[in-house]
């Protein structure tokens, strides 16, 4: 028995990678009679919204997925991640960086570390060099101080992985508590044991494995589902592809349609034209899960399902 969750952003409508991933995270609860859990990752103030939340829930609900208990908001959390925070300060773990996006861009990395990873800038400033950011005015994000150079995790669907891990953020200069440390301290207290999402965050998973570490608590499993793909094989988002549940209910299909095309993108068979999540428990297994994206044809999506 696994408890497992979805964690949707309520920026927008939930696409059908979105629901794809929803519908592979209950079948690997479900099918282990585990509990399922709901959060919004609602930390952006820009572009979340309460009625983005309310429509990602009625889509959910359409397809026939239910979960336990009340959902929850990472907004009414937030002394959850100040304390994490404060542990990791406490023990020497976390310091200031005042560097912008662009700087980091165009720094020259250690030559431990590919392209983009941040080179440790901020990371062993003098008194004196901090005295001087801090008399900018601009505020500094906080960085975790990594002292392990790679992280391996191992994910149910891809085996081991191993990512370089460096000096992620913690806390952006704004104050927002970041992604990295958030979902980690979310999962830890909702004693989350299973964790399926789409294989874009793959890469970051070692990061997430390697704070849980240091925090002292103990890693999820992972299995990480492939995306589905906009026609040039560009992944789905709001303004690139992305198909709604809507968007299919107006060119004929119906929410039991949606749910076997689903299935059928994630390597299971469905001999009926319509199905529920529930109809799929007994031939769930996840060694049959498809590790290629499902490319969404323009003739998938102009005609029913």
């Amino acid at each position: 028995m696994s408890r497992g969750r979805f964690a949707p952003s309520p920026t927008g409508t939930l696409h059908i990678g979105n629901l794809r991933t929803a519908l592979a995270a209950w079948l690997f609860a479900r099918s282990s009679k585990g509990e399922f859990l709901l959060r919004f990752e609602d930390l952006d103030t820009a572009t979340a919204r309460r009625e983005h939340e309310d429509g990602q829930r009625r889509d959910l609900e359409r397809l026939g997925l239910d979960w336990d208990g009340e959902p929850v908001r990472q907004s009414e959390r937030m002394d959850r991640y100040e304390d994490a925070l404060t542990d990791l300060s406490t023990a020497g773990l976390t310091y200031r960086c005042w560097c912008s996006r662009r700087e980091i861009r165009e720094a020259v990395s250690a030559p431990h570390l590919p392209p983009g990873h941040y080179p440790g800038t901020c990371r062993d400033l003098t008194a004196t060099q901090i005295a001087e950011r801090e008399t900018s005015g601009k505020p500094p994000a906080v960085r975790l101080r990594t002292e392990q150079p790679s992280v391996t995790i191992v994910d149910r669907l891809h085996g081991e992985h191993t990512e370089i891990v460096d000096d992620v953020v913690l806390r952006r200069g704004d104050g927002t508590p970041a992604y990295n440390l958030v979902v980690v301290v979310d999962d830890d207290a909702q004693r989350v044991e299973q964790v399926v999402r789409a294989d874009d965050l793959l890469s970051s998973t070692p990061r997430h494995a390697h704070l849980a570490d240091m925090l002292g608590i103990p890693r999820p499993t992972w299995a990480h589902v492939p995306l589905v793909l906009a026609a040039d094989g560009d992944r789905l988002a709001k303004r690139h592809g992305a198909v709604t549940l809507d968007d299919r209910l107006a060119v004929g299909d119906t929410p039991g349609r949606v749910v076997a095309a689903l299935a059928r993108s994630l390597g299971f068979e469905v001999p009926d034209d319509e199905t529920t999540p529930a109809d799929l428990l007994d031939r769930f297994a996840a060694d049959q899960i498809a590790l290629t994206p499902w490319t969404l044809t323009p003739e998938e999506t102009d005609a029913p399902w």
